[in-house]
């Protein structure tokens, strides 16, 4: 599963790198011919904005996957090893599977709901813009089901080298 993760992680990157170089063209191009020519492409900063959107979702998947969403790890640190400690890695995940949870179920309802609505710049369906949250949830569900198995996989060896000593 670590492989896989690693390779989803690795696309992951390559594509928010694309869209944010992408969206830095499209930004360039848009001040360039805006100052320079006096005329702007109508779609050019719907494209920007669509592909900031997919940029932000992607990227909070991928920073889940790699633990470094903003987090206070006071306690946490302080009763790691515990029995206690794993607890609370526990309901963190729990929390943590709530908020996936949420995100995808509101994300699907949000872009079945805007499949009628296109965008007045590109024409494209608003469910195409909209459908990154529900497909970030289901990455960001990947990573916590993995760090689940880590926690549980830390528990057991644990236990297994307490009934050792014993």
């Amino acid at each position: 599963m670590d492989s896989l993760l690693k390779r989803l992680r690795t696309v992951l990157y390559w594509v928010s790198v694309g869209c944010m170089s992408a969206m830095l063209c499209i930004i360039f191009m848009q001040v360039v011919t805006r100052y320079v020519f006096g005329y702007t492409y109508e779609w050019s900063e719907e494209l920007a904005r669509f592909l900031f959107v997919w940029v932000v979702f992607l990227g909070s998947a991928l920073i889940m996957g790699e633990g470094g969403h903003l987090a206070v790890t006071l306690l946490v640190s302080k009763i790691k090893g515990r029995p206690s400690g794993t607890v609370l890695q526990f309901f963190i995940n729990i929390c943590s599977y709530i908020f996936i949870g949420l995100l995808f179920t509101q994300g699907w309802k949000m872009t079945s709901v805007m499949s009628f609505q296109t965008s007045p710049g590109m024409g494209l369906s608003m469910s195409y813009v909209y459908a990154i949250i529900p497909i970030s949830a289901v990455l960001m569900l990947l990573y916590t089901v993995r760090d689940t198995l880590r926690i549980i996989a830390e528990a057991r060896g644990k236990n297994s080298a307490e009934l050792a000593e014993s």
